[in-house]
């Protein structure tokens, strides 16, 4: 047959187009007439084909920056976010980066502009770096020259790396930096300008936002606090349901009083009243009948990473899962791995910030606070509603 050949390596046919060059999906390597060059090996940090693969056809922006994919058919790489058409899967295999692309010798598409990934990434590292250095929160404007953009065009860009503005990131570290302060102990008023703060008014909005109570509340074990609670029962156990004022700062499964006491041993903790039971009700909803999560107060406290992480988890749709790898490339730290697994481990809102649609890069489930046998039982009530798969 014109065209046909084999693989001495892999034996796996090759389809040479142009009749000058072929690509052996099996083993990696490029053929030439006369000539055969092995591609460099791809970085560790580089996902599997099947994580890769899945990434394309989800045109996840998280995954930018960290492979690229090349057709064999046209001799382009893309980005994983590209808006092209999609190949056909036996068409596509998948680089460490740009220049690996360009020196198996194919060319950058026209449309995604892989090429500028890199800058991108580089350019919100550097934001970053300068708004955790400023001493005061910078505005977008300063924080957009220091990286080289436009303040418009960086303000989506950020927001699109990180899940966050530039505004709202800087808030969360100062208040980060205020919770720290606070646990050192010293005055409340010394932990504000500490922090970075110019006057407390504006320490006092953060920390109701990031700590859930006034820093001197914090500062004291939750004095001050009033905290109502409930434990109702689900097809899966009973569940604690705490919250304040502001919205819900505890869901926990197999808790009770005590435990809540121990976490704010100053704190006021009240039977629930009508609202705090209704929220209650919606929770024990959720569990048991997935397929429409409510929209429910909050009031958590977090470091900005921390946030990242809730916030991907929150995107990820009932019936779907995705990999510590694929959580961290989503807030933009695809070398975090290890941290944003630690930051589902500190969630403090069980199924309503959805951490158990997390599982390890090779498909099974990892650990889970409540067991994995009720994390095992939460995916195969959410299996009926997307694509989740459990190994």
């Amino acid at each position: 047959m014109v065209g046909l050949r084999q693989c001495a390596k892999s034996a796996k046919p090759l389809f040479d187009r142009k009749r000058r060059e072929a690509w052996c999906v099996g083993c990696g390597y490029r053929l030439f007439m006369s000539e055969m060059r092995q591609i460099d090996a791809p970085m560790q940090a580089m996902p599997d084909a099947d994580v890769c693969w899945n990434a394309f056809l989800r045109r996840d922006r998280g995954f930018d920056g960290r492979f690229v994919g090349a057709v064999l058919t046209t001799g382009i790489y893309c980005k994983p976010s590209c808006a092209a058409r999609h190949p056909r899967r036996e068409n596509m295999i998948f680089l460490a980066d740009p220049e690996a692309a360009r020196a198996a010798g194919f060319r950058a598409c026209l449309r995604c502009r892989p090429d500028e990934v890199g800058r991108d990434r580089l350019a919100v590292e550097a934001a970053v770096a300068f708004i955790a250095a400023a001493p005061t929160p910078p505005s977008l404007e300063e924080v957009a020259a220091h990286a080289g953009y436009a303040p418009h065009h960086f303000h989506r860009l950020f927001k699109r790396e990180t899940g966050m503005t530039p505004a709202a990131y800087a808030r969360s570290l100062r208040a980060e930096r205020l919770k720290s302060a606070l646990e050192e102990g010293g005055s409340v008023t010394g932990a504000i300008y500490e922090a970075g703060y110019n006057a407390p008014s504006r320490a006092y909005a953060d920390a109701e936002r990031h700590l859930g109570m006034t820093p001197s509340a914090w500062k004291d074990g939750g004095r001050g606090a009033a905290i109502r609670h409930a434990v109702v029962p689900t097809g899966l156990g009973p569940v604690l349901v705490a919250g304040t004022a502001r919205g819900l700062c505890r869901i926990s499964f197999d808790e009770g009083e005590a435990d809540l006491r121990r976490r704010f041993p100053k704190a006021e903790i009240l039977p629930a009243d009508e609202g705090l039971a209704a929220l209650a009700a919606q929770v024990a909803r959720l569990i048991d009948d997935p397929a429409a999560p409510p929209d429910l107060p909050m009031d958590v406290s977090g470091t900005a990473f921390q946030q990242a992480v809730w916030a991907a988890l929150r995107a990820i749709p009932p019936g779907e899962t995705r990999t510590y790898g694929e959580i961290a490339a989503a807030i933009g730290r695809p070398g975090a791995v290890r941290a944003a697994g630690t930051a589902c481990g500190d969630n403090n809102l069980a199924v309503l910030i959805p951490c158990h649609r997390v599982l390890r890069s090779d498909g099974s489930l990892g650990g889970y606070a409540y067991g994995t046998q009720r994390k095992r039982a939460l995916l195969e009530r959410e299996r009926p509603l997307g694509r989740a798969l459990i190994t």
